[in-house]
């Protein structure tokens, strides 16, 4: 299946990996799948880690 490229090449090489289930018996799809998602969470996590560009306003 077709992916469209995100702009994010972490997210893309997880992405491509799940071209990897397609090679394997359907049991071997859950790891594919778990791998994939924990590489997403972690690329979703460090966007909350990064400093922003703007600092926040501080309001009274």
């Amino acid at each position: 299946m077709p992916r469209t490229p995100t702009g994010d090449a972490e997210v893309d090489a997880r992405l491509e990996r799940l071209a990897d289930a397609d090679h394997l018996a359907t049991d071997g799809h859950v790891e594919v799948y778990e791998d994939v998602h924990r590489g997403l969470r972690d690329a979703l996590t460090a966007l909350d880690a990064r400093p922003s560009d703007t600092p926040y306003a501080h309001r009274s």
